[in-house]
């Protein structure tokens, strides 16, 4: 992932220099497991338990010429140390390393990523609280339906987002296994109380079968809840994206001393940072159909998803971190215009009525083919004569018969909307 949408303590995880350090564990631990069960002299543990300095530019040196990353890798271990290594890997194929240094990072950015939805959820419920009275007009395919409150947004948000930290958990547990079984996962070459030993101190389980690598089917399951969450991502950018347009203006970005919108129009204040996780959110989610094929590999094993997940197991989990983080800040610092919030709601001229006196009509006594079509001529009458609804229903002496004007009037009543809130929030935030 490119500089601009990284950040450091997840960039970190997914670094040569963290991989290598993490390959070299594996190997410590593997070797100190056969000394102990005396397969390998004991002075090998001793002689690789040194500081290593990894050398990039030498290991790729290395592998120009072996064109194998592994290999390259042991042979500078051997250069480092200085002395025969012969019993390093011993019975190993590449992919015990590969496989659990994958799992290692990915569990690794797993914690950073529930951190980040942990505190997303923090700043997502405070705003839930601040505003959870607020009313404001509802709108379904665009356009205004009925009153909900702008607290009710926020507390949809933050129940997504519950459900993608335990998703994310879920994702964690799935991809934290360990293979050390071997060229095609028989452990014809090596004993299993070595994965038994790697798994425990590198933090996983042993995987429970494997062929010469681990089943891709964990790691497919690993992408798509990372897609998930980048479409929750989105899910609230959208909203504000929508909010803050000229004709709405309830909901904006922070737009700080400073800030320029546009390098054409000074005047302009744009939703970018919504815009900009929307942009990252499609990225994550293009990872997930080739994680999906990964699934499928020939036998005990090919190399075509090695190429994917090199691109995609970083790039993945830095955008996220990245999106999530970016997030935040958008949320907890989002301006709130109660001014116009109040003036849209108005603007419907009380047309979100209109399934109240619907289920008035019917409980009165009319089909609700009849009520609906009472309703729906007052409701145009109120378009085309730039008049308010109550007034249009006053008119109907027809609709009179079956509602009295007093109840009629009482029907008009903005906290009918808004009387199961507490309701919501106590199944929300329990």
């Amino acid at each position: 992932m490119i500089p601009r949408y990284s950040r450091k303590e997840m960039s970190s995880i997914w670094k040569d220099s963290n991989k290598f350090k993490i390959w070299l564990k594996i190997e410590k631990l593997v070797c100190e497991s056969q000394a102990k069960l005396g397969i390998i002299p004991k002075d090998i543990v001793e002689k690789i338990s040194i500081d290593i300095d990894f050398n990039i530019e030498r290991i790729n040196h290395i592998e120009s010429t072996v064109k194998h990353d592994v290999i390259a890798f042991l042979t500078y271990v051997a250069e480092y140390v200085g002395v025969d290594i012969r019993y390093l890997h011993y019975g190993m194929t590449s992919s015990d390393v590969l496989d659990t240094c994958l799992a290692v990072q990915l569990k690794e950015s797993c914690d950073i990523l529930l951190d980040d939805i942990r505190n997303l959820l923090l700043v997502i419920q405070e705003k839930a609280e601040d505003y959870k009275h607020i009313v404001c007009i509802g709108r379904s395919h665009g356009m205004h339906a009925e009153p909900i409150t702008i607290g009710l947004k926020f507390a949809r948000f933050y129940s997504e987002f519950k459900r993608n930290y335990q998703r994310l958990i879920i994702a964690q547990e799935e991809i934290s296994t360990c293979k050390i079984s071997g060229a095609v996962g028989n452990f014809a070459n090596i004993d299993p109380i070595v994965e038994e030993y790697v798994a425990k101190e590198m933090g996983l389980k042993p995987e429970t079968i494997s062929s010469q690598v681990i089943p891709r089917d964990r790691h497919a399951t690993f992408f798509s809840i990372l897609g998930i969450i980048a479409s929750s991502i989105e899910n609230i950018a959208i909203e504000i994206r929508h909010l803050q347009r000229s004709e709405v203006n309830e909901i904006s970005e922070y737009f700080s001393t400073g800030q320029k919108g546009s390098s054409a129009m000074p005047h302009k204040c744009n939703p970018i940072l919504s815009e900009n996780l929307t942009g990252l959110s499609r990225l994550v989610r293009s990872y997930v159909f080739p994680a999906l094929e990964n699934v499928a590999l020939w036998h005990e094993r090919d190399i075509s998803h090695s190429s994917v997940e090199r691109c995609i197991a970083p790039d993945a989990c830095i955008a996220v971190d990245f999106a999530l983080t970016r997030l935040i800040d958008l949320v907890k610092k989002l301006v709130i215009n109660k001014e116009n919030i109040e003036k849209n709601l108005n603007s419907s001229r009380g047309l979100f009525f209109s399934q109240r006196i619907l289920l008035e009509l019917v409980n009165s006594g009319l089909s609700r083919e009849k009520a609906y079509e009472i309703v729906q001529h007052s409701a145009m009458k109120v378009k085309q004569n730039d008049s308010d609804f109550l007034t249009e229903l006053k008119q109907d002496k027809f609709l009179l018969t079956f509602i009295e004007l007093e109840k009629l009037e009482s029907l008009f009543d903005l906290t009918y909307y808004t009387r199961r809130v507490d309701y919501i929030y106590s199944k929300v935030f329990n």
